[in-house]
C-alpha cells in the first residue's frame, strides 16, 4: 500500500503521470547522448545509453585481460606478450568492457562530475565480472576498493571505487566483505599521463600500504581489489605486490573498464589519458 492508500497498478499509474508532468515542465537531457529524458531520475542518463554499455568481444589475455590480435592456436594459453615475459603478481584481472563509449562516460560522470548515482549501473554491469572473480577466489575472499589519497578523498568527498564496489556486491548477490581499511594510499602520486612504463612503476612505488593493525586480517587471505579503470595495470600490480608482501595468499583484480593498447585510432591509450586529464580539469573547475 502506497503513501496515499494506492497499491500496485494504481500507484504506478500515478507515478507515471507525475513523471510525465515533471518531464514536460522541466525537460532534461541525457548527459551522454543529449536525448530528452522521459522519466524523473537521480541519474540523467537515458535507458538506451545504459543498454549500450559494451563488453569485450574477441580473445583476451587470460591474466591481464588485454585484447589479443586474431585467434589463438588450439590448446595455446591466451596470454599477451607482457604477461608471457613477466607474469603479474595478481592472479587475473576482470573488467566489464573497454574504456569507451557509455562505460567511459558513466565513469566520468561519477569520478569527475561527482554524480554518485552513476555507481549503480556501473555496479550492476560489474556483477558478472565480480562473480567470476569470486568463483576463483572463494567465499572467504575479501573485497578491497583501491583507496584515494586523503587529500583527493576530501576534495571528491567519496571514493568512486567504494561506491562501485557496494553496488556491484548488491547486484551480484554475493556474500563478500568490503574492506577498504585493509589498504591505504600513504602518499599522493602525480598523473601517469605521458610517463614511461618504468616511470609509472616508480610513481606508484611505495604509494600504498597495509596498515599495521590490519596485517593479521590480510595474512593468508584471498583478496579481490576493485577500481574504476585498469589503464596500464601499474596501480593494480603495486597494490597486489603490497598485499602479497603483507601475507595475502592471492590477489585478483576487478575493474569497471579496461584501456587496451589495441583500441581503434582515436581511442588509443595516449588519447584516453589526455581525455581523462581534460575531463578531470573540467570537473574541478565546475566544483569551484
Amino acid at each position: 500500500m502506497g503513501q496515499f492508500g494506492l497499491a500496485g497498478p494504481a500507484l504506478r499509474r500515478v507515478q507515471q503521470a507525475a513523471e510525465s508532468i515533471f518531464s514536460a515542465l522541466f525537460p532534461a537531457e541525457c548527459r551522454l547522448c543529449g536525448e530528452l529524458l522521459l522519466n524523473i531520475s537521480a541519474l540523467p542518463v537515458c535507458a538506451g545509453c545504459l543498454r549500450s554499455i559494451a563488453a569485450f568481444d574477441g580473445p583476451q589475455c587470460r591474466v591481464c585481460g588485454e585484447r589479443l590480435l586474431g585467434q589463438m592456436p588450439a590448446g595455446a594459453e591466451p596470454h599477451c606478450g607482457l604477461c608471457r615475459r613477466a607474469r603479474p603478481t595478481y592472479e587475473r584481472a576482470f573488467a566489464i568492457g573497454p574504456y569507451d563509449g557509455a562505460l567511459r562516460d558513466l565513469i566520468h560522470l561519477l569520478k569527475y562530475q561527482r554524480m554518485t548515482p552513476a555507481a549503480r549501473p556501473l555496479g550492476q554491469a560489474l556483477a558478472a565480472p565480480l562473480r567470476a572473480a569470486m568463483a576463483e577466489a572463494g567465499e572467504q575472499a575479501v573485497l578491497v576498493p583501491i583507496p584515494l589519497y586523503k587529500g583527493k578523498r576530501r576534495q571528491r568527498s567519496f571514493n568512486q571505487a567504494e561506491e562501485i564496489a557496494r553496488e556491484a556486491v548488491k547486484a551480484a548477490d554475493v556474500k563478500v566483505h568490503i574492506a577498504p581499511e585493509l589498504l591505504e594510499r600513504v602518499r599522493e602520486t602525480v598523473s601517469q599521463t605521458g610517463l614511461t612504463r618504468h616511470q609509472r612503476r616508480q610513481n606508484v612505488r611505495g604509494a600504498f600500504a597495509v596498515p599495521k593493525r590490519f596485517v593479521r586480517a590480510v595474512r593468508s587471505r584471498n583478496i579481490i581489489i576493485l577500481d574504476d579503470v585498469f589503464t596500464t595495470g601499474t596501480t593494480a600490480e603495486e597494490c597486489a605486490r603490497v598485499l602479497r608482501r603483507a601475507g595475502a595468499a592471492k590477489v585478483w583484480v576487478v575493474t569497471a573498464a579496461r584501456v587496451s593498447k589495441l583500441e581503434p585510432a582515436g581511442t588509443s591509450l595516449g588519447h584516453t589519458l589526455r581525455k581523462e586529464q581534460d575531463t578531470a580539469a573540467l570537473g574541478t573547475a565546475a566544483a569551484r
